[in-house]
This record gives structure tokens, C-alpha cells and sequence, in this order.
């Protein structure tokens, strides 16, 4: 039985690096759309791909494919809806120097709908329908959602230098290992993604963008969302709330 239980999560790790790194070599060598349209500078100033965004959101999702059919679906809508959310941002709110949920709720009042209000509520929205899906408890319903959602946009808050969101994936990933059931298989999905990247994200040959940044949050808050009772999902959706309104706050003033 722990031989089944560690080969499962070896293969999802497996599946999802694999799957990562083909579809990182594939967007490279196809780029659809011309180069200009995957290339963004970064921190430093140096033109970068976004090929790895992509990848790691099909590669987190094709590592959970051998769940059961109910919490595959979830993990896969948490990560795919994000990732196409955090897409969106990245060719729409290009250039657009608002940043944080007021400047975008504001507009919003004003009558503009910018990429970053269809991010907030979309990946909301993916949240919950996956967080529906993982628990049975309209409350642990609710709080699955905010834990994956509020992953999500941790993962890309800390994603403002080379290798740090996939490092922190891999840190706040590895204890959900540990666990019983689909949370540990969706954990081990995310590591296998991150780790597939992590290189060339350091070398700066990569970005993750809003993409691939979302795409692995919600990985992990997919992966913490199944693996938690309720008082874990409520301790996590509080932290995660507080984070938010804490990095809110600092980015506008």
C-alpha cells in the first residue's frame, strides 16, 4: 500500500515535469503568434519568454490524471481556469501599470472592465466550482475556493524575481506529500511542474508570467484544499486573506 502511495504521487510528479517541459520546447519552437507576442522583459530588463506559463498549467493538470474522476476534474478546473485567467491578464493588461484588487474594483465602479477584474473573478469562479467539487459542505465548499483562489494570487505575488514562485511552490507543496488522499497526488503534480521550470526560469531564459504563476497557486491550493478538514481550510483561507489585504494595501500606497 505505500508502495502504491508513493509510486502515485512519483508519477504524477513525473507526468506533469514531463509534460512541462515537452510543452515548453513545443511553444518555443512553434511561438503561435510570432516571438513578439511571447516575449516580455523582466525585473532586470531582459527580453524573456512566456512559453513556460503555458506549459506548467497543461503540465500541473495532465499530472493528476490518474486521480478519481471527481477530484481530477476539480484540479484540472482550478489550474486550467486560473492559467487562462492569468493568460488573459498577460495579453491583455500588458502595459497596464494598475496593479492590486482596488485599482482594478475601481475601474470597475468607473465602468471599465480591465484584465485584472476578469482575473479576480474568474479564478474566483474556478475556485469555487473546484472547491465544490472536493468537498461535500456548502462552508468547506466555500473555503476550498478561497484557499485555492487565494493560492493562486500568492503564487503570483511572489513571482517578482527569477525562481521564486517555483521555489515556493516547492517548499509550501513538499509537506502535502505527507498526506492521505488526492491532496498529495495534486502536490506532487505541482512539484513535478515547478521543478520542470525552475532552471530555465532562474536563468532567466523563461518567465512564469500571470499564466503560469496562477496555474501553479491553484495547483497547490487544489492540493491544500483536498488534503485539509475544515479547520485547516479555515486557518489557511484566513492567512491567505490576510496576505492579500496586506500586499493590497502596500501596493497602493
Amino acid at each position: 500500500m505505500i508502495e502504491r502511495k508513493l509510486g502515485a504521487r512519483l508519477g504524477a510528479a513525473a507526468v506533469a515535469a514531463a509534460a512541462t517541459r515537452a510543452g515548453t520546447a513545443a511553444l518555443r519552437s512553434l511561438a503561435p503568434g510570432g516571438a513578439e507576442r511571447w516575449t516580455r522583459k523582466n525585473y532586470a530588463g531582459r527580453s524573456v519568454g512566456l512559453y513556460a506559463g503555458p506549459a506548467v498549467a497543461v503540465g500541473a493538470a495532465a499530472g493528476v490524471a490518474a486521480l478519481p474522476a471527481r477530484a481530477r476534474v476539480a484540479a484540472v478546473l482550478a489550474v486550467l481556469g486560473a492559467g487562462a485567467c492569468g493568460g488573459y491578464d498577460d495579453v491583455a493588461g500588458a502595459g497596464d501599470p494598475r496593479r492590486g484588487f482596488r485599482a482594478h474594483l475601481g475601474a470597475l465602479r468607473n465602468g471599465e472592465l480591465t484584465s485584472g477584474a476578469v482575473k479576480l473573478f474568474g479564478i474566483s469562479a474556478a475556485g469555487l466550482a473546484a472547491g465544490a467539487l472536493l468537498k461535500e459542505r456548502p462552508v468547506d465548499r466555500v473555503l476550498a475556493g478561497v484557499v485555492i483562489a487565494g493560492t493562486a494570487h500568492l503564487v503570483n505575488l511572489v513571482d517578482v524575481r527569477p525562481g521564486q514562485a517555483g521555489a515556493a511552490v516547492l517548499a509550501l507543496a513538499a509537506p502535502g506529500l505527507l498526506r492521505k488522499g488526492p491532496g498529495a497526488v495534486v502536490a506532487a503534480a505541482s512539484m513535478g511542474a515547478a521543478a520542470a521550470v525552475l532552471p530555465d526560469d532562474i536563468g532567466e531564459r523563461t518567465m512564469l508570467g500571470d499564466t503560469g504563476a496562477h496555474a501553479l497557486g491553484a495547483a497547490l491550493g487544489a492540493a491544500m484544499a483536498a488534503g485539509n478538514g475544515r479547520k485547516g481550510l479555515a486557518a489557511h483561507a484566513a492567512a491567505l486573506v490576510a496576505v492579500a489585504a496586506y500586499a493590497d494595501k502596500r501596493v497602493g500606497s
